[in-house]
């Protein structure tokens, strides 16, 4: 889990799972400080993509609710709208010709980061699933924690 076993039993808190409210913000904006500088380079790397026009904003769209997140502003609906566009694209992905399916089955799950060129259209197809992953998981840790603080804001603490 993101937030590891700390105790923050002097600061009042019983349950020593989750750190205390004061390590998770800090923990949480280190970490989209991270995947906003991440999904920024990845933006830029798609400049000599055959599709930047499509992946230039995937990754700048999530680059920009990490950025929103590290600020403390989250918007829960918004991750769940960039999660389910994700997924739908990963979707498609997983199960079209040349696509994740297509790598594991008939191309031996073949090393897909061996080279940086794409030779074949299943290297690029995989490649884009397992980036789209990353922006699917990077959300949904944010949407879970815009939860948490929710709920915490909600009790008052």
């Amino acid at each position: 889990m993101i937030f590891g076993r700390y105790s923050c039993k002097k600061r009042g808190f019983k349950n020593s799972f989750y750190v205390c409210l004061e390590h998770n913000q800090y923990l949480m904006r280190v970490f989209n400080i991270i995947f906003v500088v991440l999904f920024v380079i990845f933006a830029g790397l798609q400049y000599n993509d055959p599709d930047p026009y499509v992946w230039m904003p995937i990754y700048l769209y999530a680059a920009t609710m990490c950025f929103y997140a590290a600020r403390k502003q989250f918007y829960r609906k918004l991750y769940l709208l960039g999660i389910a566009v994700y997924l739908i694209y990963a979707g498609y992905l997983f199960v079209t010709k040349d696509g994740v399916i297509d790598w594991a089955t008939q191309h031996h799950a073949e090393n897909i980061a061996q080279k940086m060129s794409a030779e074949h259209a299943w290297i690029e197809e995989t490649r884009e699933f397992f980036g789209l992953v990353i922006c699917i998981v990077v959300l949904g840790i944010n949407y879970l924690y815009a939860g948490k603080q929710a709920k915490t804001a909600a009790l008052g603490q």
